[in-house]
This record gives C-alpha cells, sequence and structure tokens, in this order.
C-alpha cells in the first residue's frame, strides 16, 4: 500500500489530505469537502497543471503578453509546451482571450492571452 500527504488546492481552506492507495483502491482522509477528495484522486492518478508563461509581441506597446493554458495539461507535457511558447511570437495588438498557439504541443489545449497589448504608435 502506498501512502502521500498532499495540501488540498481546490479552495481556500488548504486541507491537509492523506491518500492511500491499494492497486485500484484509493482512500482519501483529512478533506473537508468534496472536491479535495476529487483533486486528491487525480492529483495521484493523472497530475495536471495550468501553465503560465508570456509570449514576445512584434510592433506591440509591449515587448511580451502575459498568456496561460486555456485548461490544465498533463503535468508531464509542461516542457513541450514551454517549448513551444518560447518559440512563438505574436503580432500587436492582442487582446484578452485571444489565442496565441493553437492546440499547443499537442495536447488539444490552447494558449491564450491574460492582457492587451495595443499595437506601437
Amino acid at each position: 500500500m502506498e501512502r502521500r500527504e498532499l495540501i488540498c488546492i481546490g479552495c481556500p481552506m488548504g486541507c491537509p489530505m492523506t491518500v492511500e492507495m491499494d492497486g485500484t483502491d484509493i482512500t482519501v482522509s483529512g478533506n473537508t469537502c468534496p472536491r479535495g477528495a476529487d483533486y486528491a484522486k487525480k492529483e495521484v492518478l493523472s497530475p495536471t497543471r495550468i501553465v503560465t508563461s508570456s509570449v514576445k509581441v512584434e510592433g506591440g506597446d509591449m515587448a511580451m503578453v502575459s498568456v496561460k493554458t486555456e485548461h490544465d495539461i498533463p503535468k508531464g507535457k509542461i516542457m513541450d509546451i514551454m517549448a513551444e511558447i518560447h518559440r512563438t511570437k505574436a503580432k500587436a495588438p492582442v487582446a484578452i482571450g485571444d489565442v496565441v498557439i493553437e492546440d499547443c504541443a499537442g495536447t488539444g489545449v490552447n494558449i491564450v492571452a491574460t492582457r492587451n497589448v495595443e499595437a506601437a504608435c
């Protein structure tokens, strides 16, 4: 039986949880809400993350625009996603929510802008 200690990030309470895995049987304790159990099971079976970064902007009033993954991605794909983000250049203007990269690193997840960047005058 494997045992892991986690801190829940499902809500602001940050409950300390214990996850016990015995084959396919997973037991979670220490959570005070159902989101904690869901988070713990997902974290031990298939961990995912939201990736944030920045992309160079051509012709903008700012040199970079902040971006993030539209949804969480498998943790093992972070380096592939970061490599594609670093190779990308966006053209100004860029608006919040604009898709900067479609289907980044073959994950099916878009990279979207989280800031407005106007065209340079």
